[in-house]
């Protein structure tokens, strides 16, 4: 075998649909790269950016990726409508295989690299702050955790380029995932940018957790805490217990695929349903994993527009953790069908009835909290109400396919990809987007355009309706997922049609929303957050400037109530001169950047067979490890003269 392993210059030829997509992805990095040079960036770029430990500024470049890979998904899905509307009349675009690869490459992305991205972005912005923390636990973690989401993302899309991607599907289930199906490279794409993000995601939940539990400022007792923060220790909780699942199963696939293993291969004595059991131990608690952080989002919101306390305060609390421990006990019920039998169904399906019942309460917490309440309807506000219909629709659907009868019914069909699309679009994005919008001015210092905001939003609450109720309704006819084309003589395609046009509104939204951000760019000086408070919240990220000094807080606060910066607005002290004591914080650091250069480097070694690369890639990385644990020098200190200064200039700034 050669150097290069598998790689041949066969590798980079491409179809023209594929080279399109090549051209615009080299093409935005020519651009980007051009843009920083012009303004001559890149030395402030590295030194306050890239090697950053701040959780703030790690935040928003989670933020960034995740937007870039909206963008990504997004343009999957149009091409995926655009063929299932096209090919009725014979003008379709994409082969059965290339189908394949973009809707594989749709589920993975969204999932994994915008999801996940959003929720660690919103987490790392805001966490620390809420808490009344300067940093998380363990800041060098947190930029290494970023820099490996990161090396995913960059391997994915790199299948693009070099190879092709996985035609699996986004769970990637064996047989099909097997050698004797996919003998190409497609499925090792899969299997190691999704190693490398997860691992990064397992280490971001080790550090969140110990965050919350060990970080928290004085007299914030666990039950003081804010509900965004008990969602995320629900959520990180899972993380931590769920993704060494997904880190074992991708471990067994590899070495089924690499070393001719044959832990899933039927013909070998494996099996293959032991794969789709370990995958959705990981893959029923990941819903809740991305859904929790968002129902914490919305009990923020809710509560600050509708100027009241939240209602049902300890009933939310129980919820999370119910769901917490629930969502380990109904994976399930995505192979109804594959034969475990009536008594292992009939528990499956009374348990996912049974976790509907915590998810409730937290919907008839919320409205109670806005009865006759104050309510302002900002943007925030109407993505929470979007989130109501939409999360409802999905629910309900839910349930009806948590009976094993409806569940043989309607399984593998697109009304499941419609229930799906409920619970992730209607639950997570919306949520997230909500969490977006709210805390914008809190990490930029100004507020986004509230017009294009509400446009966006509606653009999205329809263009989702149109996109997925017509698939509900093809469902329950007989239409079975992941097909490039159907018979026309089925009757159909008006269905198909109005479902692509839905998709297009959802891009008209995200249209909007690249506006919104840009448009409130260029008019920032008419939306400045001077106060810190724009929209008179509750939390205490709100009781430090927009954007926070890179200390957080001046003084640690002293909390004894659950929304703390709204009773000292009440008592009149939420603004008294507190004593200046010095700052210890963190020194920033680019081995976390090499770290994920070295694990990008094992993971494009093991698909293409280059193990020299692996091996020595492996090393470097024992080695920066070692490099860092040999680091005594890794914080700095901030004198009580200089935190004086800076909080000086800061209220001076405000006053003026």
């Amino acid at each position: 075998m050669s150097l290069l392993g598998r790689l041949t210059l066969a590798a980079f030829q491409h179809n023209l649909i594929t080279m399109g997509g090549v051209a615009t992805m080299i093409g935005g990095v020519i651009a980007v790269v051009v843009i920083i040079t012009y303004f001559h960036r890149w030395t402030w770029l590295w030194t306050e950016w890239l090697t950053t430990t701040d959780h703030k500024k790690i935040g928003v470049m989670y933020l960034v990726v995740a937007f870039v890979m909206l963008l990504r998904g997004i343009g999957d899905a149009v091409m995926l409508r655009a063929q299932q509307v096209l090919v009725g009349s014979g003008q379709g675009f994409l082969s059965a295989d290339q189908f394949q690869q973009v809707f594989s490459a749709h589920g993975t992305i969204m999932i994994f690299f915008v999801a996940m991205g959003l929720m660690f972005g919103l987490l790392n912005l805001i966490v620390p702050l809420q808490i009344g923390s300067r940093d998380v636990a363990f800041p060098f973690l947190n930029s290494m955790s970023f820099w490996l989401y990161v090396a995913g993302v960059i391997l994915i899309n790199l299948s693009l380029i070099v190879g092709d991607f996985a035609a699996t599907g986004w769970l990637a289930y064996p047989p099909l995932s097997e050698l004797a199906y996919s003998p190409g490279v497609g499925v090792d794409y899969w299997i190691w940018s999704l190693q490398i993000a997860g691992i990064g995601s397992l280490v971001s939940g080790i550090n969140f957790l110990v965050t919350i539990l060990k970080e928290r400022c004085e007299g914030m007792t666990l039950m003081n805490m804010p509900i965004f923060i008990w969602s995320v220790l629900g959520s990180m909780a899972l993380v931590i217990t769920a993704f060494p699942i997904l880190t074992v199963t991708l471990t067994l696939l590899a070495l089924d695929r690499t070393l001719g293993m044959h832990f899933f291969t039927a013909g070998g004595g494996g099996s293959a349903m032991m794969y789709i059991n370990l995958i959705w131990a990981w893959g029923h608690p990941e819903v809740y994993i991305l859904i929790l952080p968002a129902f914490g989002i919305f009990s923020e919101i809710v509560a600050t527009f509708s100027k009241k306390r939240l209602f049902g305060y300890a009933s939310m609390v129980w919820a999370i953790i119910a769901i917490t421990f629930l969502s380990f006990t109904v994976w399930l019920h995505h192979f109804f069908t594959m034969g475990g039998g009536a008594d292992v169904n009939a528990f499956f399906g009374i348990m996912t009835a049974v976790i509907a019942v915590p998810t409730g309460v937290k919907v008839f917490n919320w409205l109670f909290t806005m009865y006759r309440g104050r309510i302002s309807l900002t943007t925030p506000m109407y993505w929470f109400l979007g989130f109501v219909v939409t999360f409802t629709i999905g629910g309900m659907t839910g349930v009806l396919m948590a009976v094993p009868p409806i569940d043989f019914q309607v399984h593998n069909s697109l009304f499941l990809v419609a229930h799906f699309h409920n619970m992730i679009i209607g639950g997570v994005v919306f949520g997230y987007f909500c969490g977006f919008t709210y805390w914008f001015p809190k990490f930029t210092g100004f507020k986004l355009n509230e017009r294009l905001g509400r446009y966006a939003f509606w653009c999205w609450l329809v263009g989702f309706l149109l996109a997925f109720v017509p698939l509900y309704i093809l469902g329950i006819m007989g239409a079975t997922r992941r097909l490039d084309s159907y018979d026309p003589s089925m009757g159909w395609q008006s269905l198909f049609i109005v479902a692509g046009v839905g998709v297009l509104v959802i891009l008209a939204g995200v249209g909007f929303q690249v506006l919104q951000i840009a448009v409130s760019i260029y008019l920032r000086k008419q939306n400045l957050d001077t106060t810190g408070d724009p929209w008179d919240g509750r939390t205490l990220e709100w009781s430090t400037s927009s954007p926070p000094p890179f200390y957080n807080f001046a003084v640690l606060p002293n909390v004894d109530e659950r929304d703390p910066f709204w009773e000292a607005k009440q008592a009149g002290t939420a603004h008294e001169k507190p004593v200046y004591e010095d700052i210890h914080m963190p020194k920033n650091t680019a081995i976390g950047i090499y770290i994920a250069a070295a694990f990008f480097c094992i993971s494009f070694g093991m698909v293409w067979h280059m193990f020299w690369l692996s091996v020595l890639a492996l090393l470097a990385v024992i080695l920066l490890v070692i490099l860092r644990m040999s680091d005594d020098d890794t914080g700095m200190i901030i004198p009580a003269a200089e935190v004086e200064r800076i909080e000086s200039a800061r209220i001076h700034k405000t006053q003026s």
